[in-house]
């Protein structure tokens, strides 16, 4: 082959590799960079955010990502209300339903992670001995015990505590509450302190491992949103260009994130970059699961905002309208780039 078909050939390959790959767009970079402050919860949850950091896909789309961490999703909150971040990352709560209803400026705008369809790693268990008495059998038998859940009055661990007892036809006026930890739910069950509890990974392992607590209800919130990405309306209507950006991001990120991908080395060190946690307990911790398409379940967030009200946890009566506190047009046109997995 000489040197001019050699060029040529070199030429072809050049403009091909330059095509946006099959099903997705071109995307110009903002220039100059816009600077975005992120302030989240560090948790695997949202660990699409930290892939999108750490491995570049922020910066490649022209986006100057500060990213913040912070106790909880009460200071979340307050950082975005107070016009100190632009994103954050946040548990859709009672208090959250609430400050909607107040006219909170702020709109979900990505999910992070979901719970699985099946083999979730939180479930609710109950002693041992008390299934084996015969005493509980089944979730309705609960009535009037104690059952164990991390977080306050209209927690996320209250709601699948909720969930759970729907189960039994039950809600949880019918049952003694006590707000525990998740790191002293093990130790509870085995003292008899408690006849229940909500547990996630590694905590429902702990209790199951000692022979202290079985299963009673498995897979309380099949592919739930249980945690999003909420941008302050000042960001979305001023700064939309950057706001879509994001998302894409995220979206990318997801992508990258699915099956073996899950643990890759390039995520793995975004991962430890973003939490104070080790690869040793990632590796043997459930695997998180993430949406490639970043659907917000609207569906999923009315039922989390009509168990809260139905539980008397919320200030108002009237159910929120969720076209006020979600806007899904940044992850339509994120998926209109990347075309739909």
């Amino acid at each position: 082959m000489n040197r001019n078909v050699l060029r040529s050939c070199a030429v072809v390959l050049g403009v091909i590799l330059a095509l946006p790959l099959f099903g997705q767009q071109a995307v110009s970079q903002l220039n100059p960079r816009e600077k975005v402050v992120v302030a989240y919860v560090p948790i695997m949850k949202f660990a699409t955010l930290y892939v999108a950091d750490t491995r570049g896909l922020f910066a490649k789309y022209g986006l100057d990502v500060r990213t913040e961490s912070v106790r909880s999703g009460t200071e979340v909150i307050a950082f975005l209300t107070q016009g100190k971040v632009d994103v954050g990352g946040i548990a859709i709560v009672a208090s959250t339903w609430n400050a909607w209803a107040r006219g909170m400026d702020l709109r979900i705008i990505a999910p992070g992670a979901l719970e699985p369809e099946v083999g979730s790693p939180t479930m609710l268990l109950v002693r041992k001995d008390l299934v084996d008495s015969g005493k509980v059998r089944s979730v309705a038998d609960l009535r009037g015990m104690k059952v164990g859940m991390a977080g306050g009055p209209g927690s996320g661990g209250e709601y699948l505590a909720a969930k759970a007892l729907e189960r039994g036809n039950l809600t949880i006026r019918d049952v003694q509450i006590i707000p525990l930890g998740n790191t002293e739910m093990p130790q509870a069950l085995s003292a008899k302190a408690i006849d229940a509890g909500i547990l996630g990974s590694p905590y429902a392992d702990q209790a199951i491992g000692t022979g202290a607590a079985v299963p009673l209800a498995k897979d309380l919130t099949p592919g739930a949103m249980t945690v999003t990405f909420v941008g302050s309306g000042k960001f979305l209507r001023e700064r939309p260009e950057a706001a879509k950006r994001f998302v894409l991001a995220l979206m990318e990120a997801s992508r990258l994130m699915q099956g073996a991908d899950y643990l890759s080395d390039p995520n793995m060190r975004a991962y430890l970059a973003h939490m104070n946690t080790t690869e040793a307990a990632l590796r043997e911790g459930a695997p998180v699961v993430y949406d490639p398409n970043l659907a917000i379940d609207l569906e999923g967030l009315r039922d989390v905002e009509r168990v809260h009200r139905e539980n008397r946890r919320v200030d108002y009566t009237n159910p929120v309208d969720l076209n006020a506190v979600t806007d899904t047009s940044f992850v339509d046109w994120a998926r209109s780039v990347l075309g739909r997995r």
